[in-house]
C-alpha cells in the first residue's frame, strides 16, 4: 500500500531521498522549505514554511486524505535543526518515518531510531543503536556495538570501527575512520578524511591524519 511522505528540505539532500524510496512504499507528495526555492523533484510540489504546511494539511482534511509522513531533507551539520524541525511536524501532525534504502545492509538486532535515514551501501553492525533524526549516507559503515546519538549524521565512505560513540547533533565527514572505542562529542566536527584516534570533546573541529583540533589562525599583522 502506498503511503504518502512529505519532505522538509528542497536541496541536493531531498533528490537523494527520492531515490532512495524508488520502487517502495512511499510516494512524496509535497516538500516544504524555508527558503523561496525550486522544486529538487520534478513534478513535486515546493512550498515555503510553517503556514504553507499548514494550510497543506488543512486542505488535505478538508480533502479526507489519508494520513502523511515526513523525513527531513537537511544534510549536512545542521543535526540541531533537524530536531527542531521533527518535533514541529510532529506537532502539526505528521508522523515521523525512517528510510532504509534498498542497498543498504542492517544487521537484524541493530535498532534504528524514527526519521533516520540509512542511505545507499550503509552498513550497520550487530548491537548498533541508531538514534533519531540521525543520517548514515552513502556508503558510510558503523561496525558492532556502535552508537549513533539523535541528529548525528555520518557523511558519506564515514568508517566507524567497533564501540565507537557519536554523540548528540555531531558531524563525521566524508571519509573520515573513526578507531574502536572512541567518543565523538556532541556538536563535534571531524573533518573529511580525518583518522580519529583519540576521543574528541564536544563542540571541537578535528582533522587531519591523526586528527588534532583546528586552531584558528592569527595574522600578526592585523
Amino acid at each position: 500500500m502506498t503511503r504518502d511522505l512529505v519532505l522538509w528540505g528542497g536541496t541536493g539532500h531531498a533528490r537523494v531521498l527520492h531515490e532512495a524510496i524508488m520502487g517502495g512504499p512511499l510516494r512524496i507528495v509535497a516538500i516544504f522549505d524555508e527558503r523561496d526555492i525550486q522544486t529538487p523533484i520534478r513534478g513535486v510540489p515546493i512550498y515555503r514554511g510553517e503556514a504553507s504546511l499548514r494550510d497543506w494539511l488543512s486542505s488535505r482534511k478538508r480533502n479526507g486524505s489519508g494520513p502523511a509522513t515526513f523525513t527531513i531533507a537537511i544534510g549536512g551539520t545542521h543535526g540541531r535543526d533537524r530536531l527542531v524541525i521533527f518535533e514541529r511536524l510532529c506537532k502539526a501532525g505528521l508522523a515521523p518515518t525512517t528510510i532504509i534504502h534498498s542497498a543498504a545492509w542492517v544487521a537484524r538486532d541493530a535498532v534504528i531510531g524514527c526519521g533516520s535515514q540509512v542511505l545507499a551501501g550503509a552498513r550497520i553492525g550487530t548491537h548498533t543503536r541508531i538514534g533519531r533524526c540521525v543520517i548514515v549516507n552513502t556508503g558510510a559503515q558503523v561496525d558492532h556495538d556502535g552508537c549513533i546519538e539523535d541528529g548525528a549524521h555520518l557523511g558519506p565512505g564515514a568508517i566507524l570501527a567497533g564501540e565507537v560513540l557519536v554523540e548528540t547533533c555531531s558531524f563525521v565527514g566524508t571519509g573520515a575512520i573513526i578507531l574502536p572505542r572512541r567518543r565523538i562529542g556532541s556538536d563535534a566536527i571531524v573533518g573529511a578524511g580525518a583518522v580519529v584516534v583519540r576521543d574528541v570533546e564536544p563542540s571541537t573541529t578535528v582533522s587531519g591524519i591523526p586528527a588534532r583540533v583546528q586552531v584558528p589562525v592569527v595574522n600578526p599583522e592585523m
